[in-house]
């Protein structure tokens, strides 16, 4: 098993704790006070894709092929000439990596455009996506990225009204979607997602109903964290009620009275509420298929112009159910998403056991929509997710995905930013530390080694306020700002690495861009080994004469 480092002395960098593939550590704090890759990222922006202490120091890289098959085991090709789709300036010899493009777009008659080729995953029912919302929607928003609002957000809102089955008020959702679209300057998208629970209460309804024209619904099959449905902890008896009567399995049963006086006595401290498994009721793909594209039928009746689905790290037979249904039913995105990620309540010992793992599920993924395509039908766009918090990962997954990949998928790296503006929003701004959640009392070192105020401490402060405008400022959450340096930081970092491929917009990018670092990871992904890819040309040079 590969073991990740800690720290990294070049980038000034350090886990807390037990570093993923992703770079990030395994359990996440909203009170973290840094630093790892991703934390840091939000302050310093791009700066970080360089060594500390210019002038100073010299830096070399652990740069060894890594065991096993992960997408730590594919390496980015870089070319010494010739350029796919460059500007104006290259055919002068002046090209730059900054006039890389990275604009993507997804969908079928109606395209969702993006001005970076990444999104945030799905934020549903668990209370730290709630507590954080605020940060995160408006940094996406502002960066032209698009953002999730995940499952039973609705029926988990306690000023939600329900009536007859069906959703008449929910305060949550409005919430979530017009601050996400208070910033939206027509680049990125809010997805709504729906799974057993959404889907009854009527929430379809609601959006369409209020949103549509503006809103991206998302069927849920699945996702990589869990096998089963959504689930959150609390720990309010009242609440726990409130749930099971809203028809969500709580568990232990809190209408039986033992249960009642064992929580009295602090036996036991909170509840587990779970969601409902889907599909239950059929029991072969033929009648999968035909709920639906019932299903998907029914949403574009209601108005929905654009559908998407997400779905797990399930079997080869699912993944090649959603590809080909998805592709079918003419869905504008479909999120496929490998074991091991999660950013709310999961079984652990689930989350490290069950499923098939990113690089293997994104792989197979690839070979069936090539399958499909080789047939004559059109591949639905697809966004791959699990593990990605780097730029060199973003190019991987685009590149392993290619053409069929439009964008990837990020989940605890898109929240980070949100912790940590938040908490220096928080300090700055005393009267706003309830409010934005902030968690510290003064600020660590870790972050005053950066400046003492938003202006100092943020890379991006004044960029962003060159696009809201200074009035704009006042209102902005800390952790929208924090959101623009990390994105600032991937960007540019990812527009490195297509340059030196030299790639100067997503659509060029390919597979023969990525290579294999070891023979199994070649013969898992189809991906050539390092040594292989242009042999044969190099070969044909040195036999040449002149």
């Amino acid at each position: 098993m590969t073991t990740f480092l800690k720290s990294n002395d070049a980038l000034g960098i350090t886990n807390r704790g037990n570093p993923a593939e992703s770079g990030l550590c395994t359990l996440c704090q909203s009170d973290c006070v840094g630093r790892c890759e991703v934390w840091t990222s939000c302050l310093k922006g791009r700066e970080l894709l360089y060594p500390r202490d210019f002038g100073q120091t010299i830096a070399g890289a652990i740069n060894i092929a890594p065991e096993g098959v992960s997408y730590n085991s594919l390496r980015v090709m870089g070319y010494n000439y010739g350029a796919h789709n460059a500007p104006p300036s290259a055919a002068k010899g002046d090209a730059l990596f900054t006039e890389v493009s990275l604009e993507t777009s997804f969908g079928q008659k109606k395209k969702t455009v993006c001005r970076v080729p990444f999104m945030a995953g799905a934020l549903g029912s668990t209370f730290i996506a709630a507590k954080y919302w605020d940060a995160m929607a408006a940094g996406c928003a502002i960066c032209g990225v698009p953002i999730v609002i995940g499952e039973n957000v609705v029926g988990v809102d306690r000023k939600s009204i329900i009536e007859g089955g069906r959703i008449k008020v929910s305060p949550e959702m409005d919430r979530r979607l017009e601050t996400y679209l208070r910033y939206f300057d027509g680049y990125g998208a809010a997805i709504v997602q729906l799974n057993v629970e959404d889907t009854r209460n009527g929430v379809a309804e609601y959006i369409a109903s209020k949103y549509r024209e503006n809103v991206i619904i998302e069927l849920k099959w699945g996702q990589g964290a869990k096998n089963i449905g959504g689930e959150i902890q609390v720990k309010d008896l009242e609440y726990a009620d409130f749930l099971q009567a809203r028809g969500y399995l709580v568990d232990p049963d809190c209408t039986k009275q033992e249960v009642r006086e064992a929580f009295k006595n602090h036996a036991i401290t909170g509840f587990a509420r779970h969601s409902r498994l889907g599909y239950t009721n059929l029991n072969t793909w033929e009648e999968v298929r035909t709920d639906f594209l019932k299903q998907v039928k029914y949403l574009r009746e209601i108005g929905f112009e654009r559908i998407s689905l997400k779905t797990g790290a399930y079997g080869m037979e699912a993944l090649a159910m959603a590809i080909k249904l998805a592709s079918e039913a003419e869905l504008d995105l479909l999120t496929i998403d490998g074991a091991g990620g999660g950013t709310g309540m999961s079984p652990w010992d689930m989350m490290e056991h069950w499923g098939v793992p990113p690089i293997l599920l994104h792989s197979k993924a690839y070979e069936y929509a090539s399958i499909l395509a080789a047939s004559g039908q059109k591949v639905v766009d697809i966004s791959f997710a699990s593990g990605f918090a780097r730029s060199s990962a973003l190019f991987k997954g685009l590149a392993l995905g290619a053409p069929f990949a439009k964008i990837i998928c990020m989940g605890r790296a898109m929240m980070i930013p949100g912790f940590l503006g938040s908490n220096i929003e928080g300090v700055l701004k005393p009267a706003n530390r309830a409010k934005v959640n902030g968690n510290w009392d003064t600020l660590p070192k870790s972050v005053t080694d950066h400046g003492s105020s938003a202006e100092e401490i943020f890379a991006g402060w004044y960029d962003v306020r060159n696009k809201i405008g200074a009035e704009a400022m006042k209102e902005i959450p800390f952790g929208a700002v924090a959101m623009w340096g990390m994105v600032d930081k991937l960007a540019a970092g990812l527009q490195q690495l297509m340059a030196g491929a030299r790639k100067f917009t997503i659509g060029a990018i390919d597979r023969d861009d990525i290579a294999s670092c070891n023979r199994e990871t070649e013969r898992e992904t189809g991906l050539k080994f390092v040594t292989d890819i242009g042999d044969e040309k190099a070969k044909n040079i040195l036999k040449q004469k002149f």
